[in-house]
């Protein structure tokens, strides 16, 4: 979905593997991606402790020429915080392994 600079959005997908870096000015690069679309987030912050490579991640904030400057950050192993089309696109692909509302029982990761 195309989403006009500027505009306060929620971001949500996996962290890419091998996508963080951290530079000398306390700002974290990393990559959000829900399979089929991949953007770069930039967080000036300190990350929560769940913030891992390969796993969920929901951000706050807005885009601008392409990078999404996150000024929140979430990461979370289950629905509560993640846009439902990104956790059903994950589910279907195998890469879910998070906890499923309905059932409330933890998914395993299919692969």
């Amino acid at each position: 979905k195309k989403v006009a600079d500027g505009k306060r959005v929620r971001l949500g997908g996996l962290v890419e593997e091998g996508s963080v870096k951290k530079t000398g000015d306390a700002i974290t690069l990393f990559r959000v991606t829900d399979l089929k679309n991949t953007v770069t987030v930039s967080y000036k912050g300190l990350l929560p402790d769940l913030f891992r490579e390969g796993q969920g991640v929901v951000a706050e904030g807005r885009l601008k020429a392409g990078v999404f400057n996150a000024d929140e950050v979430l990461a979370k192993h289950d629905e509560t915080y993640m846009p439902p089309e990104v956790a059903d696109a994950l589910k279907k692909s195998g890469q879910w392994q998070g906890q499923d509302k309905e059932t409330n029982k933890k998914s395993e990761k299919l692969y």
